[in-house]
C-alpha cells in the first residue's frame, strides 16, 4: 500500500499560503534526496551505474541541482533542456540527448557541451555526420518491436514513433564503427509508469541479448546500456511502489550470466528515470473556490488542469487530501474541477471525500513529474509557482507565479498601435 500522508500539517500550509498564494506545486527536498540514494545504493553493484534524471518531468534547476549533488546526471530531449544543464553547470558525459525528430543545433549543441547523443534512427547518422560531425561515443536507441510488449502511456512499441528496429540498429553499429566511433551505447524504453518490477528485469534481458548480438555481427563492444525510465509510481493508495532492490537482484543476475558470461564485461548500466525520482515527493496545493449543486456536487478549486493536466488528458487519479480533514470521513461525492472553458478540466470524478467548503486547503498527490512541466495557458490561465520544503524546514521558491506581463511578453503591443484593420 502507497504511504498518502502529507510532509506538512494544514498550520504548515496556512503559513505558507500567507506568502505564496495558492494554486502552487511544492516539493519536499529530504524525500527527494532520501530517494535518490536508494536509486543509487539499489546498483552500487555495477561500477559506472548513473541515473540521468528524465528533466522533462521536473524541468527545474534547482531541483537538477540538488540531483546532481548526489550523483545524478541529466537526460535533455530540447535545446532549452541542454541550455538548463549548461546553468547548472552540467557538462561531457553528465548530459545525455535524448531526442526524436531532432534539428541540426540541437545535436550541435549537445556535441558542443560534450553530451551523449542518443540517436532516435538510422537516417540520423548521416544528418549528424553531414550537419554536426560525428563524435567519438555514440548511443542509439533500440525499439525491440513485438520482442517487448509495451504499455497504455507509449503504446505498442511497433506503433511508437521512437527507435531504431533490430535489423537497422546492428548496421547503425558497423556504420558508425567505420566512422571513426570509439565508444557505443545502447538504450531502450518501451513502458511508462509501469508498476510491474519484472518488466524491468525483461527489459534488460533484451537489452543483453542485443547487446551479444552486436559483438557477434557487427564486432562493436558496447560500453554502456541505458535501460531507460518507465518506472512507475503508486499513484492509487493500493498500489504498491516498485521494489527497486528486487529490480537490481534480477539485473545484476543477468548481468552475471549474459554480460559477464560473455566476455562482454565491463558494461555501465544507466537510468533516465524521471517519475520515480521526484513524482511522489511533488504536492499541487489549491484552495476550494464554490462548491457547485446541479446534477452532480461540484468542487471548484482555484488550480486547473492548466497546473496540472494528467488527469484531464489521460483520465489519470491523483490522490487527494484536505488539510485538516484527514480523519474526518469521505461521506461526499464530488467532481473536482479548475475553471477552464474544458469539461474535461477536472482532477477527480465522482471521488469521495469529506464534506468541503469554500477556503478548504486541497492538496493533490504525487505532482513532483509531469506536473507543472506540462503547464499551459489555455484561457489566459497563468503558470504557478514552485516551492521546495529543504531538509531543515525553510520553504523557499524556485519558480515564481506567472504575472500577466510574462503572458503578454511576446506580443507586440508597440507594432499594434500602426496595425491598420
Amino acid at each position: 500500500m502507497a504511504d498518502k500522508k502529507l510532509p506538512f500539517s494544514k498550520s504548515q500550509l496556512e503559513e505558507i499560503i500567507k506568502t505564496y498564494p495558492t494554486p502552487f506545486h511544492i516539493y519536499d527536498e529530504k524525500a527527494i534526496r532520501d530517494n535518490a540514494a536508494r536509486f543509487k545504493k539499489a546498483f552500487e553493484w555495477n561500477e559506472g551505474f548513473k541515473e540521468y534524471f528524465a528533466i522533462k518531468a521536473t524541468p527545474n534547476p534547482y531541483l537538477m541541482k540538488i540531483l546532481r549533488e548526489e550523483g545524478f546526471g541529466i537526460d535533455c530531449s530540447s535545446e532549452t533542456e541542454l541550455e538548463l544543464a549548461k546553468r547548472v553547470g552540467m557538462s561531457g558525459d553528465e548530459i545525455m540527448l535524448t531526442s526524436n525528430d531532432t534539428p541540426a543545433e540541437e545535436f550541435k549543441l549537445a556535441k558542443d557541451m560534450g553530451a551523449i547523443i542518443n540517436l532516435d534512427d538510422i537516417s540520423h547518422i548521416e544528418y549528424l555526420e553531414k550537419n554536426v560531425g560525428v563524435p567519438e561515443t555514440i548511443c542509439m536507441r533500440y525499439n525491440p518491436g513485438d520482442l517487448k510488449q509495451g504499455n497504455l502511456i507509449i503504446g505498442h512499441p511497433e506503433e511508437a514513433k521512437y527507435g531504431f528496429t533490430h535489423e537497422q540498429i546492428i548496421d547503425g553499429y558497423k556504420i558508425l564503427k567505420n566512422k571513426g566511433v570509439k565508444q557505443f551505447g545502447v538504450h531502450t524504453m518501451v513502458a511508462s509508469n509501469e508498476l510491474d518490477p519484472d518488466y524491468f528485469v525483461e527489459t534488460a534481458e533484451v537489452l543483453f541479448n542485443l547487446i551479444a548480438e552486436v559483438a557477434e555481427k557487427a564486432g562493436v563492444r558496447i560500453n554502456f546500456a541505458n535501460l531507460g525510465g518507465g518506472i512507475g509510481i503508486p499513484y492509487q493508495p493500493e498500489q504498491k511502489a516498485v521494489d527497486l532492490e528486487y529490480v537490481s537482484a534480477g539485473i545484476k543476475k543477468l548481468y552475471e550470466k549474459k554480460i559477464e558470461g560473455n566476455g562482454l564485461a565491463p558494461l555501465k548500466i544507466f537510468f533516465e528515470s524521471g517519475r520515480a525520482i521526484t513524482g511522489p515527493y511533488g504536492y499541487l496545493v489549491a484552495s476550494v473556490l464554490h462548491i457547485k449543486k446541479t446534477y452532480k456536487l461540484f468542487a471548484g478549486l482555484d488550480a486547473s488542469m492548466a497546473n496540472l493536466m494528467r488527469p484531464g488528458i489521460y483520465g489519470a487519479y491523483h490522490h487527494i487530501t484536505v488539510a485538516g480533514k484527514e480523519n474526518e470521513p469521505h461521506t461526499v461525492k464530488y467532481d473536482v474541477t479548475g475553471s477552464l472553458c474544458e469539461n474535461n478540466d477536472k482532477f477527480a470524478i465522482d471521488r469521495m471525500l469529506p464534506e468541503l467548503e469554500p477556503d478548504d486547503i486541497v492538496v493533490i498527490h504525487d505532482t513532483g513529474a509531469h506536473g507543472h512541466a506540462m503547464g499551459f495557458n489555455y484561457n489566459g490561465k497563468l503558470r504557478s509557482g514552485e516551492l521546495l520544503q529543504r531538509v531543515n524546514g525553510k520553504i523557499v521558491e524556485i519558480r515564481r507565479p506567472e504575472t500577466i506581463e510574462d503572458y503578454f511578453a511576446t506580443v507586440d503591443f508597440e507594432g499594434l498601435k500602426d496595425f491598420k484593420v
